[in-house]
């Protein structure tokens, strides 16, 4: 009797747990205003001496009214062009001054249903925490919104809205319709109408303003280094003295209507670069977000589910017979906050989408009539595990700006935040306990017979027949239909290198105390460079490296490899295919990618303490044991037809490609961007094959390089099982310039593409130089003081541009080059002045050097940077790797602030001077209709190049 009432008592104490309400992370403050705003704070150190400030405003489009459409994105531009304590522009230029670059830290987004900016600023003066809240409480009670920043602001909106024209805007205008059938949504893209943002009155984004920037629609978000108390009472005396509207309008929830009929788009464009399809299954109910800890479970169970469709979806993608590029199901949110929905997606090749859906459904189908596999359940479970533990592992390194989003979804979703540790282990807890019956039924009841779209997408042509309304109808009908055998699952690697014992020693040891590395020389010639960080406590980052590449090959043989490089590891190793292998290393943290590049080849990846062992397996298959197989390469071929055969359809795309055409018309090694079939026709696998087995052959000529929290007694053992014992000839050697240059001098050429009136201009001076250490950083600067006038002058002051810039450089392998470049996009009808503008910019940095205000603002934001980037496991192996690779000075990394503080503007004068004075090359892209051809435009061009002092 008493094991009959403990067996009860602890299914009562389970469901109980499960009807608890999901608690809230206990070190997030938060808190409601008297007026109703709220705010999140949370003190956090990673990066140091830094806050993320988030300001999240429940409204988006969906509230505009007719004549105010695209206005909720205005409202966002305008907070950045004049506040009450930044008046007109002064807000970016403020922030620039300590450190916040636009558009990389300070930017906003505006969607359907909110409308959130986002600033993160460093706290390494006095002062500027204060100005940080200050920027927020500007944004959201005090845009000034004078009519003069207004219309100056419509030509920048106006420029937003031009680049997203083209194929995908025509089609998704005849298919939006349908997917979004009877709702709101359908007609309130956040972008708006043209006609309204050339035409509306100020007054009209005024009462926008008015109607939705309120306090009860706010969440202030504010994380990094500080004290959680202090923000608060600035916060509260602050932002409490703000009101409401006395008649506040109804801030009403829009939904995603159901519908019994299935509705069907099947939309072609001739420019469009890309055939897809897309079904949405839309739930029977509005959605609720997870309050209760059974909610958040079944949530979990559905994430498996997906999880082993998606797993099986990715062996049919790397057989040798791949049904399409891409394929993936997912359970989860449209574009109405209130409907989730079962959705899948395929990319294919053109004029299969039809039955790219068969095979997604069909797939669907047999998961819902037979279910699945104990061991795939196995297997997704581990996969789950494993991502929430690489979270949980590293949850005292968590950055600043990952925990921002999760609280702005909390205001905005109610998205359950309690915390990666009670998440870690309530999943460790209850994942165990799922059962294949509730994945099964799971996925039952996802699929649904109504309430069903499905969107078609592809390229107009007339040897590719379309699938008809009727056609799309009747594949689901023949799926249900179909003999649809059980999933027959696959043989697991039980041993993915098999055991050996290897002889390999430590022939010496270096340390460098000041970059905090050590050296080992390994008996095969081999070296391995180490450094232990504690930056993330679950995070190894690791890299091969050896001088050579593809610089070697032969011209002729060049160029008919270069394209198979990159399949080679679709074939597998050791006789596992690459399905195999993704199903071995399901559930481990492991991903390693072996490749050849113009001057080096080698193998790079990212990895954890656990599964570095794995990796380090995988790494040594990749060195000994890649397969040779002729039809894993002919799959390769077909997904990278598929992705890039209409790519020149696309007009950036085809001006990207005939300027690097012309830019390389004297080197025989270059044949293109991408391969076109007479490419593909050339290529030969055999001899990559070969080319690749030969570099991987000589282990003496790699060096190794690794990252992270390493445990070093376990990592000594690694290294010399796996890395010791690589085969090794003896011999060394290194890149070659190949001798072949691009073009240089003064041109000015004009590509022609395109219906849509967008325009690009490139603006770019290079040449061979010998390599100066100094120069280089001062291009590099001067490139960024460049951007910060083409944004001043091409956006704010001409409203011609929504985005721009320029950069510069210099190159010190395979030989010594400098690089100096600006591009912008634009409308068609003002490229001629706009090029006038930009190298008019151009020139005075050469007369008269930058402004030292433009030059300290560059200081500021890379001071910022660095401090981050010192931090970053990733940073640290580009600056080891680069020391290998050209010989620079390895102590850089360390100098770099004092190297950048030293720079003044006649250094930045002296390198515009030297090399911006050499010829330039610009490049137009101008569409195909309603302009003078191709002759004319470059004349007129040429003529404003020469009118503004730059051509010869």
């Amino acid at each position: 009797m008493k094991k009959i009432i403990s067996t009860f008592a602890v299914i009562l104490m389970s469901a109980n747990a499960f009807a608890q309400n999901i608690p809230m992370d206990a070190s997030v403050r938060t808190g409601t205003l008297p007026n109703g705003m709220k705010y999140y704070i949370k003190k956090n150190t990673l990066p140091e001496k830094k806050v993320d400030f988030r300001l999240a405003i429940n409204a988006g489009s969906i509230l505009e009214d007719e004549n105010q459409r695209g206005l909720a994105h205005f409202m966002e531009h305008m907070n950045f062009n004049g506040t009450k304590n930044f008046p007109d522009n002064k807000l970016v230029d403020f922030l620039q001054s300590i450190g916040v670059k636009f558009g990389q830290h300070l930017n906003a987004y505006t969607s359907f249903d909110e409308t959130v900016y986002m600033l993160p600023v460093p706290l390494d003066k006095p002062g500027n925490l204060d100005a940080g809240l200050k920027v927020m409480e500007d944004w959201a009670f005090n845009a000034t919104l004078s009519d003069e920043q207004i219309n100056k602001e419509r030509g920048v909106v106006l420029e937003e809205l031009r680049l997203g024209l083209g194929p995908d805007k025509r089609m998704s205008d005849k298919y939006l319709p349908k997917l979004l059938y009877n709702s709101q949504y359908a007609n309130r893209l956040p972008i708006g109408k043209k006609e309204v943002l050339e035409n509306f009155k100020p007054d009209v984004i005024r009462q926008f303003h008015k109607d939705w920037y309120r306090p009860d629609l706010m969440a202030i978000v504010v994380v990094g280094d500080i004290n959680v108390d202090e923000i608060e009472k600035k916060i509260k005396d602050n932002f409490s003295k703000y009101k409401n509207p006395e008649k506040p309008r109804e801030r009403k929830v829009f939904d995603l209507p159901n519908h019994k009929e299935t509705l069907v788009a099947v939309e072609t464009d001739p420019d469009a670069t890309s055939s897809m399809v897309q079904f949405i299954m839309k739930d029977a109910d509005a959605y609720k977000p997870d309050v209760t800890v059974e909610q958040y479970n079944q949530s979990a169970v559905e994430n498996l589910a997906t999880t082993m469709l998606n797993n099986r979806f990715r062996e049919l993608i790397n057989s040798t017979n791949p049904p399409f590029t891409f394929g993936s199901v997912y359970h989860g949110g449209t574009y109405a906050r209130t409907k989730e929905a079962f959705q899948g997606f395929a990319m294919t090749k053109e004029g299969d989408q039809l039955n790219a859906l068969r095979v997604l459904l069909t797939e669907v189908e047999r998961a819902k009539k037979f279910g699945f596999t104990q061991s795939e359940l196995d297997r997704a479970k581990s996969q789950v595990i494993s991502n929430i533990e690489r979270s949980y592992n590293n949850r005292d390194k968590t950055e600043s700006d990952e925990l921002v989003e999760e609280y702005v979804r909390n205001f905005l979703e109610q998205e359950p935040m309690p915390g990666i540790a009670w998440e870690y282990e309530d999943t460790k807890k209850f994942l165990p306990s799922v059962t294949l019956t509730q994945t099964n039924d799971i996925i039952k009841k996802m699929v649904k017979d109504d309430s069903r779209v499905i969107v078609i997408t592809g390229p107009k042509k007339d040897n590719v027949t379309m699938p008809t309304e009727a056609m799309v109808l009747n594949t689901f009908e023949s799926v249900k239909m179909a003999d649809i055998k059980p999933y027959e699952e696959k043989a697991t690697i039980k041993n993915l290198v098999k055991p050996f014992k290897s002889e390999g020693k430590i022939t010496k040891t270096e340390t460098d105390a000041k970059l905090g590395t050590t050296t080992w020389t390994l008996s095969n010639g081999a070296k391995v460079t180490f450094k232990k960080t504690d930056f993330k406590d679950d995070e190894i980052v690791f890299a091969a490296r050896s001088l050579g590449g593809n610089s070697l090959i032969p011209d002729a043989d060049f160029n008919k490899t270069q394209f198979a490089f990159q399949a080679l590891s679709e074939a597998g190793v050791n006789g596992f295919s690459k399905a195999d292998l993704t199903n071995y290393l399901a559930g481990k943290q492991v991903t390693v990618n072996p490749s050849i590049g113009t001057l080096t080849e080698g193998i790079s990846g990212r990895t954890n303490q656990k599964d570095l062992g794995t990796a380090m397996e995988l790494m040594y298959a990749y060195f000994t044991g890649l397969n040779y197989n002729p039809d894993s390469f002919n799959a390769f071929k077909t997904k990278q037809s598929a992705m890039l055969n209409n790519m020149l359809s696309n007009p950036q795309f085809y001006f990207s490609s005939e300027h690097a055409k012309f830019m390389n018309q004297k080197n025989p090694r270059f044949i293109g961007i991408i391969p076109m079939e007479k490419d593909w026709a050339n290529t030969d696998y055999k001899k990559a094959y070969d080319i690749y087995k030969e570099k991987f052959a000589n282990a003496g000529n790699f060096q190794f390089y690794f990252v992270g929290n390493i445990d070093e007694a376990k990592f000594k053992d690694q290294v010399l099982q796996y890395i010791a014992s690589l085969p090794s000839t003896g011999k060394t050697g290194t890149f070659k310039d190949t001798g072949y240059r691009q073009m240089t001098g003064d041109y000015t050429k004009i590509y022609k593409k395109g219906k849509d009136p967008k325009s690009m201009v490139s603006i770019a001076y290079s040449g061979e130089a010998p390599y100066n250490e100094k120069e280089a950083l001062a291009l590099e600067a001067l490139g960024q003081v460049a951007t910060i006038k083409v944004i001043e002058k091409l956006r704010e002051d001409e409203s011609g541009i929504y985005g721009g810039g320029a950069r510069g450089g210099m190159n010190k392998v395979p030989y010594g080059t400098y690089n100096f470049s600006i591009s912008f996009p634009c409308g068609p009808e003002n490229a001629d002045k706009l090029t006038k503008s930009a190298i008019t910019e151009v020139q005075k940095l050469i007369d008269k050097g930058p402004e030292q205000k433009d030059l300290d603002k560059y200081k500021e934001g890379e001071y910022n940077d660095d401090k981050t980037n010192l931090r970053d496991n990733g940073y640290w192996m580009n600056a080891l790797t680069k020391n290998q690779l050209d010989g620079s000075d390895k102590y850089e990394i360390l100098n770099y602030q004092e190297k950048v503080k030293a720079l003044t503007v006649k250094d930045l004068q002296d390198v515009a001077k030297k090399y911006l004075t050499k010829g330039r090359i610009v490049a137009t892209l101008m569409p195909e209709d309603g302009w003078e051809n191709a002759k004319k435009e470059e004349t007129k061009v040429e003529a404003a190049v020469i009118k503004a002092g730059v051509a010869n």
